[in-house]
């Protein structure tokens, strides 16, 4: 199946360029996801292979043509290589809800690239999504993503749960949301 490029246009900070996922990154994709990235997100199991990827990124690319997902590759600018994923997705049954996802690469933490990516890619879904909020299941005990969190400026809703199709169950985690006004009061401020 081919699937039609999406008009998204790539995203570029300082270090980062942030562009819609291609057939191109499932064997880097899939080369960075390990036991350990896995374990804190909802929908990518280990083993992780270059065709479970491609297929991802299929699925991802079709719904980001219709403008129901944000689906971007984390590369770096100096060199091109692939650094990790972040997306903003519509919620099942929500239309007006999205939901945002994120990792890097083992050898990528620790050097402050999520905290340059997600705000630029936070910005963009608003800008190009019709959506009203973004929201974000964390694990708990999850410092990392809690910081990501923060850093956006999003709210606790508090306690809730999840369905991880990755490991087959519910889990618990912690829910948070930002609203377009106050990203846009957060954007003004700056």
């Amino acid at each position: 199946m081919v699937v039609e490029a999406p008009t998204l246009s790539a995203v570029e900070t300082p270090r980062l360029r942030l562009r819609c996922a291609e057939p191109r990154d499932a064997e880097a994709l899939a080369g960075l996801m390990n036991e350990a990235i896995s374990r804190r997100l909802a929908s990518w199991p280990v083993p992780y292979t270059p065709p479970m990827a491609a297929d991802r990124i299929a699925g991802v690319r079709m719904a980001a043509a219709e403008r129901r997902s944000l689906p971007l590759v984390i590369e770096r600018r100096a060199d091109g290589a692939v650094l990790g994923w972040i997306s903003i997705s519509r919620a099942p049954g929500d239309g007006s809800t999205a939901l945002i996802t994120y990792w890097l690469g083992d050898a990528f933490q620790g050097q402050g690239l999520m905290r340059e990516a997600a705000p630029a890619a936070l910005a963009e879904a608003f800008r190009s999504m019709d959506i009203a909020r973004v929201r974000a299941a964390v694990q708990a005990d999850n410092a990392a993503s809690l910081a990501v969190v923060r850093l956006l400026g999003m709210a606790p809703l508090g306690p809730g749960r999840i369905w991880c199709p990755a490991r087959g169950r519910d889990e618990p985690c912690l829910w948070f949301e930002i609203g377009r006004e106050a990203m846009a009061g957060r954007a003004a401020m700056r």
